[in-house]
């Protein structure tokens, strides 16, 4: 009868904090308001504006990931909290002691690597993601600070202090990676937000309107199947199709700016060849969505062209 009330007691509180039938519970909801509290916008902005003003040149594409093809923060990430996990383990068995230490200091050198990532991706996000993270820095960084704390208590021989404050450690750096996964999957960071594309747009041709429709020099907005295009005709006659949003964080390259056989998002400045729709720059991690072309007539039509497809430039098409 006890035992069954406990339960009863358990599962009422799950549904108060955590999401349910019922709801999204407190704690999704104190992450809901977070996105939406202006407070510390201020703060943001100055944060904002110093990881840009940093001196990273092409280091900031290496750091967003542009060159393994999606955010390269969650992999850094792993070596210190891999690290610190392990420590824990060693801390809870006999005869770990030296170990664990090293795995604490281990943590400590790589975590200011995946910090520095981190920063950079975070500059270039929407204000409801940088509320959040900027949180999620802020718990990491008390979890570095507690676990320098414990390394040197270790250092100072009082390993007991040395695992209390690593345990407290894990539990703080647990919960900003519960931030980060939010981040990442409910709020969609660095997801690419183009993939859809190739879902929504059936295959074979598809006629975006007559050719005279598109000023020469200027990009504009267009429908292929149910995604959005944007198109530009060029001054030779040669006509480029990429999906219109960008694959950073959705910006409509509609409104870019061309520069030297590119557009650059007017969000967050990414830039994608025309051609094929590379990305050229960060913090774009992912090309874009491009389209071969065809006239039919005086009909613009086009095709989207998957990924390894041997003629890349084959998009343009002299109108």
């Amino acid at each position: 009868m006890e035992r069954s009330f406990t339960r009863q007691q358990a599962a009422r509180t799950a549904r108060r904090y955590l999401p349910s039938a019922e709801g999204p519970g407190r704690l999704l909801r104190a992450v809901d308001r977070l996105e939406r509290w202006p407070g510390a916008d201020r703060l943001i902005d100055s944060v904002r504006s110093a990881v840009h003003a940093a001196p990273l040149g092409a280091g900031r594409d290496a750091l967003h990931g542009r060159w393994l093809g999606h955010p390269v923060h969650p992999l850094m990430v792993q070596v210190p909290v891999g690290a610190w996990l392990s420590a824990a383990v060693l801390d809870a068995l006999p005869g770990g002691r030296r170990g664990a230490r090293t795995l604490i200091g281990v943590g400590l050198a790589t975590a200011g690597p995946a910090a520095l990532a981190g920063w950079t991706d975070w500059a270039d996000l929407p204000r409801e993601q940088q509320r959040v993270g900027l949180v999620h820095a802020a718990a990491n960084i008390a979890a570095v600070a507690l676990y320098a704390a414990s390394f040197r208590a270790r250092c100072g021989g009082r390993p007991w202090r040395g695992k209390a404050l690593a345990l407290a450690g894990l539990s703080v750096v647990g919960a900003g990676g519960a931030l980060g996964g939010h981040l990442a999957y409910r709020q969609a960071a660095g997801a690419n937000h183009a993939e859809y594309v190739a879902h929504v747009v059936g295959p074979g041709w598809h006629d975006v309107g007559a050719v005279s429709d598109f000023p020469v020099g200027r990009p504009v907005r267009r429908r292929a199947g149910e995604a959005g295009v944007m198109v530009y005709r060029e001054d030779a006659g040669t006509v480029r199709v990429l999906a219109d949003r960008c694959s950073h964080m959705a910006g409509p390259l509609s409104e870019g700016a061309i520069e030297d056989g590119c557009v650059r998002c007017p969000w967050h400045g990414s830039l994608f060849r025309l051609a094929d729709g590379w990305n050229v720059g960060g913090p774009a991690t992912a090309p874009q969505p491009s389209f071969d072309t065809r006239l039919t007539g005086d009909r613009l039509e086009v095709r989207l062209r998957h990924p390894g497809d041997t003629d890349r430039a084959a998009g343009g098409q002299a109108a």
